[in-house]
């Protein structure tokens, strides 16, 4: 039972949206920069590091739902992403994303935990000084993420369907947007102020 009141039928960070759409559009800004964004990481590889992070913080809605987007940039390798949450170091991924995803691990247990030979090990996979800062930002985001679903005791859907089904969307989109689901609920629930629709 969410600590809030959240229209039914949205789960994770969805519901909170509707909560305060003035601090919804910024995070949906942040989120679409990070992610999906033009950047010589992939889509799928940030989508990889947010889901790792989210599972390492054991927020089932952040692993679960960024878990599918990143498989809906990996070819539907569902596979993959579970690798790379149960051992990124063994997973059938890149050097260099293993060495961010080392810096990633630190980052979630605590940002003076990353070290120079993290760094280092990035640097000598040809990690750019921006990928190592993208990780650093995409890893603390996730731990604030992750929080604020987790913190307010949101509901999430055990189906994996549930997520596959809106994933491909976001591959192709991204989060440029509060999505529609989110501005129709709010509006059925009588509250006002209601954000930006979803494109």
């Amino acid at each position: 039972m969410p600590y809030v009141a959240i229209p039914e039928g949205l789960p994770g960070i969805r519901g909170l949206f509707t909560v305060r759409p003035e601090t919804a559009k910024p995070l949906c800004e942040l989120a679409h920069v990070l992610l999906h964004a033009p950047g010589t990481l992939s889509p799928g590889e940030r989508e990889l590091i947010a889901t790792f992070v989210s599972s390492q913080n054991d927020c089932f809605y952040c692993q679960t739902s960024h878990g599918a987007v990143a498989a809906a940039h990996l070819d539907g390798d569902e596979d993959l992403v579970a690798a790379v949450k149960r051992d990124f170091e063994t997973a059938r991924i890149s050097p260099k994303l293993r060495a961010l995803l080392a810096i990633a691990a630190q980052v979630q247990q605590g940002g003076k935990n990353v070290r120079p030979e993290h760094v280092e090990r990035a640097r000598t996979e040809g990690a750019s000084d921006q990928e190592i800062h993208d990780t650093v930002l995409i890893a603390a985001a996730f731990c604030m993420f992750n929080r604020y679903v987790d913190g307010l005791a949101t509901w999430a859907p055990v189906e994996p369907e549930s997520y596959r089904a809106r994933a491909s969307t976001i591959a192709a989109r991204g989060y440029t947007s509060i999505p529609a689901d989110v501005t129709s609920a709010r509006a059925a629930s009588g509250l006002t102020s209601e954000p930006d629709r979803a494109v």
